[in-house]
Order: C-alpha cells, then structure tokens, then sequence
C-alpha cells in the first residue's frame, strides 16, 4: 500500500485499537494456480504471548480455506470510514479528494483443529453478543452442530502498514469546513475520525 509519511500511522497500540474496533476485513490469498481469493468476514485480533496472531473462518463450501497453511503469506484489509471531500469546502480553490482509514496486515497462515475453531468461535461470539444473547453456550446442541461447517484460520502478524488520511495536509479553517460538511452529508464516523486526528498531538 502507499503511503505519504504524512498519512502513515506507526503506533501499534492505535493500530491494533483500529483493527479490534474495525473487525470486518477482506481476506486475500492466492491458490497454487496463482489466482487471487478474496473473501469478507469478520476477523479477531488475538494476544499468544508476545505474538499477535489473527483469527477467521471461512464456510467450508468457500474454496479459498485451501489456500491456507501454502507457503505465501496472506493479507488482511481492515478498512475504517471514508469519503469524498470536495475542494468547494476549503478557503482557496484545490483539487477534491477522498479520506480514509486502511489497515494492511500480513501474516502466515495456518488451519485451526476442532477445538481451536471451537475456541475462537466462542470468542467471536462473546465480542459481540451480550451475556443472553446467541453465545455458544446458549445455543442448542443443533445449532452448535454447525461449527462443523466451517473452516478455522490464523494469522501471526508479521507485517503492518496503515494509512488514516483525514484532511492532515489541510489548514485548521479547512479541517473545521470538513467536519461540518461531512456531518451535514450524514458521514457522521468519517467526521468523528478527522475531529479525532485533529485533536492528536504530532510526533
């Protein structure tokens, strides 16, 4: 991915932060004949120790779990709010753009066994369903039965490269302008993410 320096985030603690509030990716591999996979899923950051590893599954009907465990490396898009920011907005004329937040993870890969699926399965669960809702062990034994139609995966991050380009190279007025407009346009997440960069110290 390019990146200006001037959009490019370093700091792992923010980026690990942008994944976990951001878990829906684009899962890219290759197969053998070299043809790219892609497959969107909901993908969990995971602390082993000192290694950060990332966890999916994939339906076993989807043919791109055999790209699993190959020799290539695979990479994961996390993608945060985006949206078109028109010149109109600033104080002197310019060309438009697009801001954004992108995540690129590269990692090796590896199949999960029953009980690992199992285990990242419960987790998946307990992130986004409370304490009543649909967690593994409130199911019924039928419906927990369909594990077994899924693939489990992880990825040991091995590779991070992430962009927020949020009107940075633009003057306070401007960045203010921004705001106002992207809240007026209904991209309220977007508007949130500049008012936040803004407000972060540099260096």
């Amino acid at each position: 991915m390019y990146i200006p320096s001037h959009y490019q985030i370093t700091d792992t603690k923010a980026i690990q932060h942008f994944i976990q509030s951001h878990p829906f990716a684009t899962v890219i591999s290759k197969d053998k004949q070299g043809q790219m996979l892609a497959t969107h899923m909901p993908v969990l950051l995971h602390e082993f120790g000192d290694q950060l590893v990332l966890s999916g599954h994939f339906a076993q009907s989807n043919p791109q779990w055999q790209t699993v465990d190959n020799e290539d490396e695979m990479l994961i898009i996390f993608q945060g709010p985006h949206g078109y920011i028109s010149s109109t907005w600033y104080e002197q004329e310019d060309v438009p753009t697009w801001d954004y937040q992108s995540v690129h993870v590269y990692g090796n890969s590896w199949l999960t066994d029953a009980a690992e699926t199992k285990e990242d399965i419960i987790a998946l669960l307990n992130t986004f369903e409370d304490e009543a809702g649909a967690r593994f062990e409130n199911l019924a034994s039928d419906t927990r039965k369909q594990i077994h139609g899924i693939v489990g995966f992880r990825i040991s991050i091995e590779r991070t490269y992430a962009a927020f380009k949020l009107s940075q190279n633009r003057s306070t007025t401007d960045i203010e302008a921004i705001i106002e407009q992207l809240s007026s346009h209904g991209n309220q997440a977007l508007a949130d993410a500049v008012l936040h960069n803004s407000l972060e110290p540099e260096g």
